[in-house]
C-alpha cells in the first residue's frame, strides 16, 4: 500500500467559507458530506466545527506567543525611512528615531528591517580593497607563470661532501 502525502495549506479558509461549512453543519449534513461538497480535508471541517462549538466563533483568534514590538504602520514607515536614506548606520537611525518621539531598540530594528528582507552591509574600506589589486593581476598570466610566482620562495639546498 502506497502512503499518502499530506497536504500542507499555505493559507487558512476565509471566514465566509467557513460560514459556508457551520451552516451546512447546522442543517445536519454531516462531516463527509460537507468535505465532498465543498473539497475541504474532513479535519478540516472537523476543526471548524469544533472551533465554533467551543468559541462560538468561526473568526480567527488570537495566536500565542508575544505580540509585535512594531505596529504595521511603524514598521513600513520604518522601511520607508531606511529606503530614503542611502548610508546610515542602524546607531545613527535609533538614534534619529529617538529624537522624533519614537524610541526603538537597535535589536528590534534590525530584526524587523531582516524580517522584510532588508539587510546592512558595510562598504569595503580602502584597505580591503587594496589588497586585492596585487592578487588580481596575475589573474591574466599562464598557469606556468603563476606556478613559478607561487612557488619562488621555494630554495635548493646542496649537501655538501654528497657525490
Amino acid at each position: 500500500m502506497s502512503e499518502q502525502k499530506p497536504t500542507v495549506r499555505l493559507m487558512e479558509l476565509s471566514v465566509y467559507f467557513r460560514d459556508r461549512i457551520v451552516s451546512r453543519y447546522r442543517s445536519w449534513e454531516g462531516y463527509q458530506n460537507i468535505s465532498a461538497a465543498l473539497k475541504v480535508p474532513k479535519n478540516t471541517v472537523t476543526s471548524i466545527i469544533l472551533k465554533w462549538k467551543k468559541f462560538g466563533t468561526i473568526k480567527t483568534l488570537p495566536r500565542a506567543g508575544r505580540l509585535a514590538k512594531l505596529s504595521n504602520p511603524r514598521r513600513r514607515a520604518l522601511v520607508r525611512e531606511v529606503t530614503e536614506i542611502a548610508m546610515v548606520t542602524l546607531t545613527e537611525f535609533q538614534s534619529s528615531s529617538v529624537e522624533l518621539g519614537k524610541p526603538s531598540r537597535r535589536t528590534i530594528i534590525s530584526a524587523a528591517l531582516h524580517q522584510l528582507g532588508l539587510y546592512g552591509s558595510k562598504s569595503g574600506s580602502p584597505q580591503k580593497k587594496g589588497t586585492l589589486q596585487p592578487k588580481k593581476r596575475y589573474l591574466k598570466d599562464s598557469q606556468t607563470m603563476r606556478n613559478k610566482i607561487l612557488w619562488s620562495d621555494e630554495t635548493k639546498i646542496e649537501l655538501l661532501n654528497a657525490k
